[in-house]
Parts: C-alpha cells; structure tokens; sequence
C-alpha cells in the first residue's frame, strides 16, 4: 500500500492511496476460503465445494468486502501515521480499478485548526441589573389577581375588561376560511387575544347585537394564505359578563397554598428576580460571543460551514412566502443574502471550535445527570408521554448528544465569564427585555 500526500491546502488534506493488486487479491482468497468452509451449496457438503465455484457466485462480493476494508486500513494509517485530526468524516473516492489491477483512490480529509484561546481577562463586560421594586410587585400581584378574576352576567353594553359570548364567522373576499367560525366563543375585551382591532369593537354592544368587525391580518400572520388580508367577522353578542374584583389579602394567597400575602410577594419578587437574571445572562453571552468573535481568528473547515450553512438555508427558506417578504423588506438579492448567511455560518462553527477547545483544555465535562435533568425537563413538556420522550432520548444518541451541546457550552460560557471583567450596569425592565430579545435575534 502506497500512500501519498498530493496537496495540502489551509486545512484541506489530499492523499492519493494506491493498493496493490497481489495484496487485494490474497485478501479476497483468504476471504473465499473461509466462506467455502462454511457455504452451504446443492450437491456438497459444507467445505467441499469448489474453490472456483465459490469464487463464482460470491466472488464479486467478497472482492467488494476487500476492497472496503483496504481502503479503511488507508484511511485509518494515514489519519494516525500522519497525525491528523479530522473535523468530519473523511471523503473517500474510488480513482481507478481493474479487476487484477492495483486499485487506487483519493482521500481528501479537512482537519481541525489549531486554536490557541486568548487571554479572557481581558474581556470586559457589562451585565445588566434590574431592581425590582414594590411597585412592580404590586402590578404583578395584581395581574395574578385578575387572572382570577370571576365574571357574572350584566344587562348592558359592553365594556373594556368585561368578558362576552360570541358567535364568530370570518371571511376573506366573501369567502370563509377555516379556522375562522366558531360559537360560543368566551373572549375578554382588552386582552389582546385577537387581531389588532378586533375586540374595540365589540365594546359598546349588549346581548343579542349584531356586530360586523372588520380587521387587517398582520403581515406577519402565521398562515401566509391570510397575512396582510382584509377581512370581516360576522359576530353575535351572546352575553356579556362584568368582571368581579379580587380582593387581595392573606385568604388570596392562601388559594396558592401560601400562608400570608407577604409571603405571596416575596415569592413573585424571588420568581422576578430570576427571570430578569435569566435575561440578563443571555444579553451576557451574547456580547461574550460577538467579543470572543472579534478577537480570534482561524480558518474553520469548509465542509463544516457547508454543513451549518444548509441547514441554516433551510430554515430560511421553508416557508416560501416569508422568505420573498424578507427580500423584499431587505432589499436584497438571493446571492447576497446568501453571503451574509454564509458568514453567520462561518462565526458559528468557529465560536463551536473555541468553546470545544477551551473545554477540552479546561476538562468541562457534562455530568450523566445533568443530561438526565435536561432529558426530564423535555419529558415534562409532554404530558402524558413522559416515558415515551425518555426512552426516546435514552436510545438515540443523537437526541441525547443535542441536549448535551448545549449544557457543554453554558459550563464553557460560565468559566469564561469568571475569568472576564465584568461590571454591573443598572437598567430598567424594558432596556433589559429589549437587550435580551436583540440578543435573540
């Protein structure tokens, strides 16, 4: 076997691999022999039949057998003789073969770059800090307040808050769409359930009114079919209903099997407390991200961002009608959209690699029961199904592997952020939301 580098390009490896003919020939013998021992074949008895008989009606595909495992035992020298570290599965293509000839062939082989992480002491972060205050308590206590909030029937028209009784059928052009009809509909006005403008105008109206609402789907609308359509809503006011004040006080926190309303606030402000860190922790990583992006730079291997690329591209892509909307609002061709997805893709497997390396350096490991926990809380989405999504998990490394990626590199983030400058930065609720949901983006 001869192996032979032909070009070595960035992190693009190509070897030309030539086995000889006598070796592939001993190898598909020593094959035929021990098939023949044991073939079972009409008129002989196991390890009687012909040599050139065997040879006749498996001999192609022991020679197909052979040829696999050489071209393997290549590939498997080449990687470890060479030192190599391959960033995915390896191309291997068959160049030339005659039967009774050498055989040759082509591995092209893309290897990991060598990554050197920088000084993380030197990133400097702000993290966002939101103070909650008694005011903010109190509006959210409230909003629990009214969510459980009774309604009894009134005799008069209706009213922003009140909940009222419908009969809904809604058309475009004249023409009904599913999804559209329904009765006895319970909806609460101003709650912001439906379309933009919908409920304002059904406040004003008592029992038995005949309304005929008319709205714009947004162009955002989740069925393209109706997004950005005129449309109208045949509606009968059924009842309406006046809402009941909650009272709040010590027997309503007690319905949530608390012992004091102090106590009922002191958990909405702990529960606060942690969204807004949670928040916070995403706006963190992301100008962790973009400052670690910015301040490493290495090729990545092709065949990787090929990868990332695809199937970012089919994301975008799936919903056609979303996707000429988003040309159009941008203002840019395919191709150039193109470009800027394809360097998404490119910071994206870099970002992957310097995480991977600095955890391998660091030894950030990903507990058995860490993906455990990440396992039940995915089970725990599914209602009924529980041990369905577990065993489902449990057999199919793949699904178990993509809940462990992502606790890799929090642990990896965590450690980094440790190492970082960071200093505090008071915001308000809405900075911190906004910051979040660009981080999102």
């Amino acid at each position: 076997m001869q192996i032979t580098e032909v070009s070595a390009t960035g992190l693009k490896r190509e070897y030309k691999v030539v086995i000889n003919a006598a070796a592939l020939d001993a190898v598909v013998s020593e094959k035929l022999e021990a098939l023949r021992q044991r073939v079972n074949m009409p008129g002989f008895r196991p390890g009687k039949a012909p040599a050139a008989l065997v040879k006749k009606q498996y001999g192609r595909a022991l020679l197909g057998e052979a040829m696999e495992e050489q071209v393997n035992t290549a590939l498997k020298d080449t990687i470890e003789g060479k030192g190599l570290k391959p960033a995915m599965q390896p191309k291997v293509e068959i160049t030339t073969f005659e039967e009774g000839k050498d055989l040759e062939c082509s591995l092209t082989i893309e290897l990991l770059p060598e990554i050197e992480p920088g000084d993380f002491k030197q990133i400097k972060l702000e993290r966002m800090t939101v103070e909650i205050g008694e005011a903010e308590v109190d509006e959210f206590v409230n909003k629990i307040a009214d969510n459980q909030k009774t309604y009894e029937t009134v005799d008069r028209a209706s009213q922003s808050g009140d909940q009222v009784v419908i009969d809904f059928s809604g058309s475009v052009d004249g023409v009904k769409f599913d999804g559209g009809t329904a009765e006895d509909y319970t909806l609460v006005l101003g709650s912001n359930t439906f379309i933009p403008g919908f409920e304002d105008q059904l406040i004003g109206h008592a029992a038995g009114a005949a309304v005929t609402v008319t709205v714009t789907f947004p162009e955002n609308y989740g069925n393209s079919d109706l997004a950005g359509k005129p449309a109208e809503f045949a509606c009968t006011v059924k009842e309406v209903k006046g809402g009941q004040q909650t009272v709040v006080d010590d027997e309503f926190a007690k319905r949530f099997g608390l012992g004091s309303l102090q106590e009922l606030r002191d958990n909405v402000k702990r529960d606060l407390g942690q969204e807004y860190k949670g928040l916070a922790r995403l706006q963190l990583k992301r100008k962790l991200l973009d400052a670690l992006a910015d301040s490493h730079d290495f090729d990545v291997p092709a065949g990787m961002v090929d990868l990332e690329f695809d199937q970012i591209w089919k994301e975008v892509t799936a919903d056609e009608a979303r996707f000429k909307a988003e040309l159009a609002e941008e203002n840019k061709g395919e191709d150039e959209l193109k470009a800027e997805y394809r360097k998404i893709s490119e910071r994206r497997i870099r970002l992957g690699l310097l995480l991977s390396e600095v955890g391998r350096r660091n030894n950030i490991e990903v507990k058995p029961e860490e993906v455990t926990r990440a396992m039940i809380e995915q089970a725990r989405r599914f209602p009924g199904q529980e041990r369905q999504v577990m065993e489902y998990f449990q057999k199919n490394p793949e699904a178990s592997a993509s809940l462990r990626a992502p606790i890799f590199e929090d642990k990896v983030i965590d450690f980094i952020v440790e190492m970082a400058d960071v200093t505090d930065k008071p915001v308000s609720k809405e900075e911190l939301t906004k910051a979040a949901e660009e981080a999102q983006a």
